[in-house]
């Protein structure tokens, strides 16, 4: 009964996977076409261009888009791996391949003993909510490497610091999966890892690290939770402009740069709070790792002052690997992650438009979408600081005739 059952469950799985993704890969091949603007411009146009000069052996150091660490080259020059599709084709099936290894790497995962099938379940529904988004972006490549990452900790610590390290420099945020690695296997490893592929990329193709130079000087992206401010402030009089800034649609205009430097204010009480915890954490399970992980990328997403759609599906992948284990306590601020995704969708692409002009809907979505992901943060924080940090509760003593009666009787 039980293997049958197995069986049942994994088909559904697979099932559902294949079908949703079939219909992914129908919209961004455009057979049929998703609403609002076009989500695959990026791949054939941006991502394209940037194949062409990393293709030469250099970075693209006059393009102010380029914001990625130097790894990255490696996913946007990856669709030469299938020479037979053009460039956008070949993209968008390698995400799908790395789609699916996460689901491989989470059922296998959830099928151990004492684990559970619920974060196979969570990525299969979580990533279809963000639309085609997810497979005209490279994050889900990005989500894969950090999935694994996270999934080796608890075994295979010096593994889980060099892909973490990997990761890193693709996208930089995977380094926060070692906020609760302990012991140095992880650390040393992922040093050393670091250390190696920044300094190959370095000596191999100038301009490596030009990327830091472009991310600090980017402003307020209009679906950010400092955004809301100028939405709201829009109908009040401001005179500031929704411009095509540094890649993403953002702000520019009177008192942005006190927002944008708010945004980094809040980012670095996140890392105190973290800092805070690390230090003062004293119990750590088997899923500390994973709810920890979880729990400092929200943080860092949303006091953000960029946070583009692609970024859940890195808090969808995360969420998913806490759910792989049955005594994890992310399960609310998982589901909140899912139901923000859902809205994620409606305001980009479906009503971008909306977003754009600060109308009524466009704020209504925002809002939403954006107070989802503060309640999970929320949420989040405080279940991981209880279940660390806090002492048990004490079990009150046993009443005196309690004691009396559990205390041997010696016979004479």
């Amino acid at each position: 009964m039980d293997r049958t059952h197995g069986r049942r469950h994994l088909a559904g799985l697979l099932g559902t996977w294949a079908l949703t993704r079939l219909l992914l890969l129908l919209f961004v091949f455009k057979v049929y076409v998703f609403p609002g603007p076009d989500v695959t411009s990026d791949i054939s146009v941006i991502y394209q261009g940037w194949y062409e000069v990393l293709r030469g052996g250099t970075f693209p150091l006059d393009d102010v888009t380029w914001q990625y660490p130097p790894a990255a080259a490696l996913a946007v020059l990856s669709p030469a791996l299938l020479p037979f599709l053009d460039y956008a084709h070949a993209f968008f099936v390698l995400a799908c391949l790395a789609d699916l290894v996460t689901l491989v790497l989470l059922r296998y995962a959830g099928g151990r003993p004492g684990r559970s099938p619920r974060g196979a379940w969570v990525w299969v529904v979580g990533v279809p909510l963000l639309g085609p988004t997810v497979y005209a972006r490279y994050d889900v490549m990005v989500t894969a490497v950090a999935v694994a990452a996270l999934l080796a900790g608890a075994r295979h610590p010096r593994l889980m610091g060099a892909l973490t390290a990997f990761g890193a420099l693709l996208k930089v945020w995977p380094v926060l999966l070692l906020v609760a690695a302990r012991g140095r296997a992880a650390w040393a490893s992922a040093a050393v890892t670091a250390g190696l592929v920044a300094a190959l990329f370095a000596l191999a193709m100038p301009g490596a690290f030009a990327f830091l130079t472009f991310q600090r000087d980017r402003g307020t992206e209009v679906e950010s939770l400092g955004a809301l401010v100028f939405h709201v402030a829009r109908h009040f009089g401001w005179n500031g402009q929704v411009l095509l800034n540094y890649g993403s649609v953002e702000f520019l205009g009177p008192y942005v740069d006190v927002v944008s430097t708010a945004a980094l204010a809040l980012t670095g009480a996140a890392f105190a709070w973290l800092l805070l915890w690390r230090l003062v954490a004293v119990r750590f399970e088997e899923h500390t790792l994973a709810d920890a992980a979880f729990v400092a990328v929200l943080l860092f997403t949303t006091t953000s002052r960029v946070i583009s759609p692609q970024y859940l599906v890195w808090l969808v992948g995360l969420g998913a690997v806490c759910l792989c284990f049955r005594a994890s306590r992310m399960r609310l601020p998982v589901c909140l992650v899912l139901a923000a995704s859902f809205v994620t969708v409606l305001e980009f692409p479906v009503w971008f438009s909306h977003v754009v002009a600060s109308d009524g809907l466009g704020i209504t979505l925002l809002v939403v979408r954006n107070g989802l992901l503060a309640a999970a943060t929320v949420i989040a924080a405080r279940a991981l600081w209880r279940a660390t940090v806090s002492r048990p509760t004490e079990q009150p003593p046993l009443p005196a005739q309690a004691t009396r009666a559990k205390e041997p009787t010696v016979s004479s």
